[in-house]
């Protein structure tokens, strides 16, 4: 039985990245005193999924037809009032628009029940090129955009400075008082610590022991490596890239409405730091797998690379060549691939664990864990206190009986690369990579 948990308590948080970062702001919010963080990179971490110049962000605004205790419309808007609102995240919201699009019949449809429907009155319908084209200054759209059919809104989404974002976190959970243990190895966690069948903290590549009364396991796509996640944890691998602007068209391209196409890919304004204009490929992502001894199910292995597949860099040359053909030609500067954790139905794994009573599992992005960071923290911290809405806790509970046998392959409801979940070539299979030199890549 785990001892009740006080703002004393030493609370241990096994991971630095997005929903780690929140955790630690929201519990020091809260007034607990004895926070501390571990992570093998300084923050922001080169590795982290949240790590990125820009990310998409829609702000939930309730319909008609919204089901009042629904989880994801709840933490949605619980999400949209951090990035209004908290002073931690909003200066990192833009509020341009958004262009959201398909090009088949079976993504038009998805795109219709999941975004548009009961929600008509916001989007304006785009069906030619020339209605694309509108929606941007002259000369930023100069393609034909064939096949495609989109939606337009001018207010409530838009895009998040993720870096600058996670970093706020980080700062401001520091000031108030949490620790952060940083770097290898005094930060990397090389093992959970077990003891009398529960989980009593983590050991650090130095050796060090860091006993906690409770532990948070926070690692992204690396949980499997730490913990047996009995098969309900896919990490799954997307793909961005970057190319160089110059000053005046990034300042042309500034304030512009996100454009996805939910098969094709999508594109946000310039980094304002370096001018770089990123586009990511869309498709239900790449994994790595590996057959493990004494396991009959392959698993999928994370691995840093600031490259992408051969066919990755073919994808976002094709979503420039059919909206800004005009950019097609010039090079990627930086690309990466961008590691996240899928769950079989796509919810969050915010639960205590079963069999460990003072390990509290914080896993399961699936994709789209970061537009939660203003408030998946205070959800997390709930969980700590034992005092998480039931709906919460229901849906996001440990339920390894939905995810028997390999369900790897299920692309889970996303288009693009025809819809199947593809496999990354081996890090050293150079000639399947994209071979971009840049000196400092910052992580993006």
């Amino acid at each position: 039985m785990a001892v009740p948990v006080s703002h004393d308590s030493k609370i241990l948080i096994v991971g630095g990245g997005t929903w780690a970062c929140s955790t630690a702001l929201h519990l020091v919010r809260r007034g607990y005193s004895n926070v501390t963080v571990l992570d093998a990179h300084p923050i922001p971490s080169a590795i982290s999924a949240g790590n990125d110049v820009n990310k998409i962000a829609e702000l939930a605004s309730p319909t008609q037809g919204d089901d009042p205790e629904s989880v994801a419309q709840a933490a949605a808007a619980a999400a949209a009032d951090g990035w209004l609102h908290d002073p931690v995240f909003s200066p990192y919201y833009h509020d341009t628009g958004f262009i959201v699009s398909g090009s088949s019949l079976d993504a038009l449809k998805h795109v219709i029940e999941s975004e548009i429907r009961g929600r008509e009155q916001e989007y304006t319908k785009l069906d030619s090129a020339d209605a694309f084209r509108a929606c941007m200054p002259k000369g930023v759209l100069t393609g034909e955009f064939p096949r495609w059919k989109g939606w337009y809104k001018s207010k409530g989404a838009g895009w998040v400075h993720a870096r600058k974002a996670l970093v706020s976190a980080y700062t401001e959970a520091k000031r108030l008082g949490a620790t952060f243990i940083t770097g290898s190895p005094q930060g990397e966690v090389v093992s959970l610590l077990r003891n009398d069948g529960d989980i009593r903290g983590a050991k650090t590549a130095d050796g060090l022991e860091h006993i906690a009364h409770r532990t948070i396991l926070a690692v992204g796509a690396s949980a499997t490596q730490l913990l047996d996640f009995e098969n309900q944890l896919r990490p799954t691998a997307w793909t961005l890239g970057h190319i160089k602007m110059t000053q005046e068209e990034a300042q042309l391209y500034k304030n512009l409405p996100v454009l996805f196409n939910v098969e094709k890919g999508f594109f946000m304004e310039p980094d304002e730091d370096k001018h770089e204009l990123k586009i990511c490929d869309e498709h239900p992502g790449y994994c790595n797998w590996v057959t493990q001894s004494g396991s009959d199910i392959p698993k999928s292995i994370p691995f840093a690379k600031q490259q992408v597949p051969l066919d990755s860099e073919q994808r976002i040359k094709q979503f420039l060549s059919e909206t800004m053909p005009h950019l097609a030609d010039r090079p990627l500067v930086h690309a990466r691939i961008c590691w996240c954790a899928d769950t079989r139905d796509r919810g969050f794994l915010i639960t205590y664990h079963p069999s460990h009573p003072s390990l509290v599992i914080a896993a399961g992005d699936s994709g789209h864990g970061f537009a939660h960071i203003p408030s998946i923290g205070g959800y997390i911290s709930d969980c700590l206190e034992g005092k998480l809405e039931e709906r919460f806790a229901r849906q996001w509970r440990w339920r390894p009986e939905i995810a028997k046998g390999f369900w790897g392959k299920d692309p889970l409801d996303r288009f693009g690369a025809g819809r199947e979940v593809m496999d990354l070539p081996p890090p050293s299979a150079e000639g399947r990579w994209t071979h971009i030199k840049r000196e400092s890549d910052g992580g993006t």
